[in-house]
């Protein structure tokens, strides 16, 4: 897998996992840790043509819905959408804010 895509994976990831996490500090160091992923993104952004937003948003639900976090997430039931919330262009812009996105994904969450 190409190294931007997998970048590209990770900061979502991160994302996910900062809007499911009810811990405020945990949810905070999601928050930073996506901030750090896609800072060199920004800088050096990959293909759009090469990455799949769905595909790496896919996959970056995976990451975060892990058995370990699963006693931390609890802000919300979450059901995530299928397609990812943001283009590639949204989270390498500048300026791109990182707990507005967050709020958006917990928002975008069906909640049962």
């Amino acid at each position: 897998m190409n190294a931007s895509v997998e970048q590209v994976r990770s900061a979502l990831a991160e994302l996910i996992k900062a809007a499911l996490i009810s811990n405020d500090s945990r949810s905070l160091a999601c928050r930073e840790a996506a901030r750090g992923r896609l800072a060199p993104l920004a800088a050096d952004p990959p293909d759009p043509s090469s990455l799949r937003m769905d595909g790496a948003w896919t996959l970056a639900i995976r990451d975060a819905e892990t058995p370990e976090l699963a006693p931390q997430e609890g802000q919300v039931n979450l059901t995530l959408p299928r397609a990812c919330p943001f283009t590639l262009a949204e989270i390498l812009a500048p300026g791109f804010d990182v707990d507005a996105a967050v709020d958006h994904i917990r928002k975008i969450a069906s909640t049962g």
